[in-house]
């Protein structure tokens, strides 16, 4: 029996049915190529390379490399690399095995690299046609959150720059070995042609929008004064806001509160793209 290592964060997938669902969410064809981030024991590689033209196995750890190669034997589509995909060039893994084109990425992943690996996805040269991800229940709510709920956060504005997100299913404890504590979730990430909105400095939006979100209970005006490294006085951000609230970006419907007591869960991403801006004027 193959045993989990807890260094990497590893709970192995072992449910049939939940292997072939994420394989058919997927939406794999002969012309394609994966990239399988943390293929584990192979039980999810197996359905994939049914599917799939190629599929490429990136795995951070090599003791799993007997196992592996037991479970894939035969299938010479199938090629496992032992690296950490956050150390991973990406243009590099396209360049020797997919002729430089986009794969297709299928993702079982450790909670602690969930974010860091899904930006880096997203924020590629060269952005896969698709991502098919298993992350924390709680995680994938908040990449699929709209304003105004409590899950919507800089996780969802960031996310959404980037890619529209879509719930497949959630996945109890019990589909995994060993189980985890919480309750899974496999999110379908499908890159835009185009961001959402037009920004003048992607980095600043960004880091407004983080800056928003750091404490949640407190207004916009007070979050991003608080934050030193953005250098915005409370007067500057309340101008803007009531400059937002008077190009209708600031509608919550019903009774409006006065556009300096307005939190960041109010905010759309058009609406942090015309703050950031006006900020950084």
């Amino acid at each position: 029996m193959v045993h989990a290592k807890k260094r990497f964060g590893q709970n192995f997938l072992i449910d049939e049915d939940i292997t072939e669902q994420i394989a058919d969410s997927a939406c794999l064809t002969r012309e394609d190529t994966v990239l399988e981030i943390g293929p584990g024991t192979g039980a999810l590689t197996k359905r994939l390379a049914a599917r799939a033209g190629r599929v490429l196995a990136v795995e951070i750890d090599e003791s799993l490399g007997k196992t592996l190669e037991e479970t894939l034997g035969g299938m010479e589509h199938v090629s496992v690399l032992y690296q950490d995909i956050l150390k991973c060039d990406l243009d590099a893994l396209r360049a020797d095995h997919n002729d430089g084109r986009a794969f297709k990425v299928v993702a079982n992943l450790p909670y602690y690299i969930s974010t860091p690996v899904i930006m880096k996805l997203l924020q590629d040269t060269v952005p896969p046609l698709s991502c098919t991800v298993m992350v924390q229940k709680e995680m994938g709510e908040r990449m699929c959150a709209s304003p105004g709920g409590k899950e919507y956060g800089a996780l969802s504005v960031a996310v959404q720059y980037y890619a529209r997100p879509e719930l497949i299913c959630e996945v109890p404890p019990s589909a995994f070995r060993p189980q985890p504590k919480v309750t899974s979730a496999v999110i379908r990430l499908v890159p835009l042609e185009s961001a959402p909105v037009s920004v003048k400095d992607r980095d600043f939006f960004f880091r407004v929008t983080e800056g928003a979100f750091a404490h949640r209970r407190k207004t916009l005006v007070n979050s991003l004064s608080a934050d030193a490294s953005l250098g915005l006085s409370k007067e500057r951000i309340a101008e803007a806001l009531r400059a937002l609230a008077g190009d209708g970006l600031l509608s919550q419907g019903g009774k409006e509160a006065p556009p300096e007591n307005i939190r960041a869960e109010r905010l759309s991403i058009r609406a942090f793209a015309a703050l950031a801006d006006r900020l950084g004027e």
